[in-house]
């Protein structure tokens, strides 16, 4: 099912009861709805934005809903609730649709001001459609709308050489510590039985990084997930024992599936491997002991992701970056173990999911590039590793440091036998530069991670 999502700017004036003189007011909103807009029915939208009104009032964090309706009920109606220098206040106007006006019914929005349900101040706010129709109309998706959970099933077909990982990574905020949470399935090369293992792994602010191990067990090929030495990694919940770890966390999606390789790569086995968050932000609760503290999840952002394929790469980095307000980057640098391919650079998968919407398009571009629009690098090492990339309007920068001391380093193997090491970190720190051409580079937006970072980088 396919959803619709679109950006909208208003501007216009506003008169609180409390003074007496115009101020100017814009709101820069995005809706998302779960289905597809139909002019003809009544489309229910949720809100998203910031609003800003002279004076000294500018909220980033309003929200609120939109009904569509031009037709059944000539109107779309705004309600939108923001802070306003300590005061919650709810915006709450319609467009009135009208076949003899119909430019202006649908551009202009007059609304009324509330607080606590008393009024406080109205206004009007105008669409600028010169300036801003072309841009409202370019910024229309349809995004596909899917389960996360239809993600959480074994791929594996009962073929040798094969692996599979259900792996999750988060940051309790209220310690800083870090929490890794490994479940593998490894099927042989040589048609050996499939066995089932995995770690877990804190990384506290300070102090030692603790880890434990689980497994090897059969695989009893559980429908849901992975179930295997008394472990589990289902939809929504995550349990188990590990040495002296206990963990019982639950999952709540937060965001729609993330796609880091091609969304076909998941279904059809023509690449490597493939790699994919089935929710692109989560939020943990629950409790997770390692034999020296007890930590109680609340909220915790981190996210969990799937991997399918024949195995390690030769050499790999990999980042998952909470950026806060919704925005997240996920990131894949890997040099195959094929021949012809293992001779190549590291080939890039980026994603950033910035103000809802995700670049790169399509994961193939930061890969392999595009005509004439630059193409993406990898720096891997440590204890510092750096990507690099552009499209045509837009560039990215990342430097990920991964400290010896918040670095846990273990040893595995492939399905073929081959001896693989991972040096993980789920306290690394992460700056990020984001520009965009305006005739020249201009920065869009840079972030900077101290200790909150997912970070991998490994060989074989």
């Amino acid at each position: 099912m396919r959803g619709t999502t679109f950006t909208e700017t208003l501007l216009g004036t506003v008169r609180l009861d409390s003074d007496d003189r115009d101020r100017r007011i814009r709101l820069d909103l995005r809706a998302e709805a779960d289905e597809l807009l139909r002019p003809q029915r009544t489309t229910r939208a949720r809100l998203s934005g910031r609003v800003r009104i002279t004076g000294g009032i500018d909220d980033t964090g309003a929200g609120g809903e939109l009904e569509i309706s031009p037709i059944a009920r000539r109107r779309i109606r705004y309600r939108l609730s923001f802070a306003a220098q300590g005061r919650a206040l709810v915006l709450d106007g319609w467009k009135s649709i009208t076949a003899r006006h119909p430019v202006a019914s649908m551009t202009v929005l007059p609304f009324t001001l509330y607080e606590d349900g008393t009024r406080v101040g109205e206004g009007t706010l105008r669409f600028p459609l010169a300036a801003g129709l072309v841009p409202f109309l370019l910024g229309f998706r349809f995004p596909r709308r899917e389960n996360p959970d239809g993600y959480r099933a074994a791929r594996w077909d009962g073929s040798p050489g094969r692996t599979e990982v259900w792996y999750t990574t988060l940051t309790d905020p209220d310690t800083g510590t870090g929490v890794w949470l490994h479940h593998e399935l490894t099927a042989p090369a040589d048609g050996s039985p499939p066995v089932a293992h995995g770690w877990v792994a804190t990384f506290p602010r300070e102090g030692k990084v603790r880890h434990a191990r689980f497994g090897p067990a059969p695989w009893d090929a559980p429908t849901d997930g992975f179930t295997a030495a008394g472990v589990t990694a289902t939809a929504q919940r995550l349990t188990g024992t590990a040495g002296d770890f206990s963990w019982d966390l639950t999952e709540q999606p937060m965001d729609t599936p993330l796609f880091t390789f091609p969304r076909w790569s998941w279904r059809r086995d023509l690449l490597p491997a493939a790699h994919l968050l089935p929710a692109a932000r989560s939020a943990y609760h629950g409790t997770l002991r390692d034999g020296e503290r007890t930590l109680t999840l609340h909220e915790a952002p981190g996210a969990s992701a799937r991997i399918h394929g024949h195995g390690n790469a030769r050499r790999w980095a990999w980042l998952h970056a909470d950026l806060g307000g919704g925005d997240v980057l996920e990131v894949v640098a890997a040099v195959s173990t094929r021949p012809g391919l293992r001779r190549l650079p590291p080939l890039v998968f980026l994603r950033l999911r910035h103000r809802g919407r995700t670049w790169p398009r399509r994961p193939e571009r930061s890969a392999a590039g595009l005509l004439g629009a630059g193409r993406f690098r990898a720096r891997i090492g440590l204890p510092v590793w750096t990507v690099t990339g552009r499209t045509a309007l837009r560039r990215i920068r990342v430097e990920v440091t991964q400290p010896a001391d918040r670095t846990l380093a273990l040893d595995y193997r492939d399905p073929d036998g081959a001896p693989a090491v991972c040096r993980n970190s789920e306290s690394a720190d992460a700056r990020i530069l984001l520009q965009r051409w305006w005739g020249h580079w201009r920065t869009e937006a840079t972030w900077t991670l101290e200790g909150t970072a997912h970070a991998e980088v490994g060989d074989r």
